[in-house]
């Protein structure tokens, strides 16, 4: 049978022992934790912005969505396994083995050769980011209670604030420099990341101590179950990434819907079988409030990545951003995220009660959703300012409550696993998201921009653009000219299809002759809105079947402690009672002592005669 062990080997001293920490000692270890989810959270944001100079560098154009594709199949399906393993081995090896892992794929992704290399060095990165993405989280719910958590996590949300805005900015930065240190610009997207992870091994060796650790014993590792997840989320991620480029009824995508679904079915015949020691156990979705959390999670990862990546799209393409410039755009999203998930987590710190908050937060993202419903090409920047904000404050109240709410709902000793499930599920959903929502936009685009071409108004600008010549004349206008040709022609493919390549003419362009391409990227936009829209309104009328159960006032490692101590109580007890059967001696019940041959009475070990504490375990300070 599984025990309670202490890892520490800081545990003898007195306060540790009671498993509590200090305000200072919990900052101590958020900054460790901070450091090394920066890593994870600049990686994702910096490399977009300078993914084309590398592919055009690394001659793989055409390849450049494995990079991406890759990096996405490790770190997702290694979430949960890193959880699992957490709760087993202990969190504090098992980040330090992510922040290896990860800047050894850094230094690898540095000096590829090939874009086939990059990919499979982005796969490395992706196995170290996977534990840097779930292991904060988690130890975050071994040392503070529910009720007090939400309080920190707005220093969290906050590098994730710091790193959408710089990350983009520092990835143009070294892209468009021909040499660093006598290194290729754009090599130091990844080579800057090994400066930061040693800091962040530096700051994790030195300050990420928790006391008390849940750690077991004598358990099985669910090695079957890991390969069933592979088997299960790899095809179906796969499909959900390149299913637009393959047709989504290609004898590819067909496949890997078969593969999936197999080994969706035979992971949960192992994880039946292997019960408690499952990589997610099933009993977990047997918990009301964790099973509706997981299924809200899945949800709003569907409408928050669907906002982020078709929201900057429309700030470059429609007006015209750089992808620099449409990083510092998302800052009212950004600012709604962190301002409401510090309120809410205020709130939640001093009432104990965080129902409303899913209720409000998917209410507050419906908002934002149905006011980018009335988007058009020619509305202005502060138009788009007010949905992201609407947006980002629904997030800030999502993304933390629903995961303070899956920790809640568990023991202890489940924490890793139910954290990583939640944070594996919400992934799940945001990868969805990306894929269906951009497979609507691009397959409406071809639509919307005929119905532009349609449009009698901005018909009669382009024809009186088309007829001055001086817009004839001018080689920005080069590229859209032979567009309106082919147009006039009959040919209407061409334009049809202008928006899946190169859409930089359109920032260069006479504005009264993009006006059509821009208007249907816009009309389309506003489908896409209306998907997320109406999964979002799903997960409103969901949430109030959330059962909000109270938060407890401990954090796992106090209640670990407490329930160590309590087994150490009984163990003595045994053993008195043994002994003095032994001696034919009797054990009062009512006062603990034991009452020898002559009558006299002496106290039991483990009392307070000998210095233990009679207080019970749940009234130590």
């Amino acid at each position: 049978m599984s025990r309670v062990t202490d890892s520490s080997p800081a545990a003898a001293a007195p306060a540790e022992r009671q498993g509590l920490m200090t305000h200072r000692q919990i900052l101590f270890v958020i900054f460790g934790l901070m450091a090394g989810m920066f890593l994870s959270a600049l990686d994702q944001t910096i490399v977009g912005t300078s993914m084309r100079t590398i592919a055009d560098d690394l001659d793989g154009l055409s390849l450049q969505a494995w990079v991406t594709t890759a990096y996405l199949i490790v770190s997702t399906i290694s979430t949960p396994i890193y959880g699992k393993l957490s709760d087993i081995f202990g969190r504090r090896p098992l980040f330090l083995i992510a922040i290896s892992i990860f800047l050894v794929g850094s230094l690898a992704a540095g000096f590829s050769e090939s874009m086939y290399q990059l990919a499979i060095f982005r796969a490395i990165q992706g196995m170290g980011a996977g534990g840097l993405m779930a292991l904060p989280l988690t130890i975050m719910g071994d040392i503070l209670a529910p009720r007090e958590r939400a309080k920190y996590q707005g220093y969290f949300l906050a590098v994730f604030g710091i790193s959408s805005v710089i990350g983009p900015l520092v990835g143009g930065l070294f892209a468009g420099a021909d040499e660093i240190l006598f290194v290729t610009g754009w090599r130091w997207v990844f080579l800057i990341n090994i400066p930061i992870g040693i800091v962040a091994l530096g700051v994790v060796v030195r300050f990420l101590h928790i006391p008390g650790q849940v750690r077991r014993e004598n358990v099985r590792i669910d090695w079957l179950g890991a390969g069933a997840v592979i088997v299960a989320a790899v095809p179906l991620l796969l499909v959900a990434e390149q299913g637009r480029e393959w047709g989504w009824s290609s004898p590819r995508a067909f496949a890997c819907y078969v593969i999936g679904v197999v080994g969706i079915a035979a992971f949960i015949a192992v994880e039946r079988r292997m019960g408690d020691d499952a990589l997610i156990p099933l009993k977990l979705f047997r918990i009301p409030t964790f099973a509706m959390s997981t299924v809200l999670g899945v949800l709003v990862g569907f409408g928050m990545f669907g906002a982020l990546l078709t929201v900057p799209l429309y700030l470059q393409l429609v007006n015209g951003a750089t992808p620099t410039e449409s990083g510092f755009q998302m800052l009212p999203m950004i600012a709604g995220l962190m301002i409401s998930s510090i309120v809410s987590g205020q709130l939640i710190a001093r009432t104990g009660r965080y129902k409303i908050f899913p209720i409000t937060g998917t209410a507050f993202m419906a908002l934002g959703f149905f006011w980018f419903t009335t988007l058009s090409y020619d509305k202005p920047y502060w138009f788009m300012m007010f949905g992201m904000l609407l947006v980002g404050l629904g997030l800030g109240q999502l993304m933390q409550t629903l995961t303070i709410a899956s920790q809640n709902s568990v023991g202890p000793r489940d924490i890793g696993v139910a954290t990583s499930a939640s944070t594996f599920f919400r992934q799940i959903g945001g990868t969805l998201g990306t894929a269906v929502l951009f497979s609507v936009l691009f397959s409406r685009i071809p639509q919307t921009i005929a119905g532009a071409f349609a449009d009698r108004d901005l018909q009669a600008d382009a024809q009186a653009a088309l007829a001055d010549p001086a817009v004839a004349s001018d080689p920005a206008n080069a590229s859209i000219l032979e567009l309106y040709q082919s147009a006039q022609g009959g040919d209407t493919s061409q334009v049809g299809g202008a928006l899946n390549g190169d859409t930089s003419f359109l920032n260069t362009a006479d504005r009264r002759l993009a006006a059509p391409f821009l208007d249907g990227f816009a009309n389309a936009t506003v489908t896409v809105f209306w998907v997320a829209l109406t999964v979002v309104l799903v997960a409103f009328v969901l949430s109030f079947f959330l059962k909000a159960t109270p938060l407890r006032q401990k954090s796992a490692i106090d209640e670990a402690h407490d329930d160590a101590q309590a087994a150490l109580a009984a163990d003595a007890a045994v053993q008195a009672q043994e002994a003095a059967a032994a001696t034919g001696a009797l054990v009062s019940p009512d006062t603990g002592s034991v009452r020898t041959v002559d009558g006299g009475d002496a106290p039991r070990r483990g009392t307070a005669a000998d210095g233990a504490s009679e207080e019970p375990a749940d009234q130590r300070p």
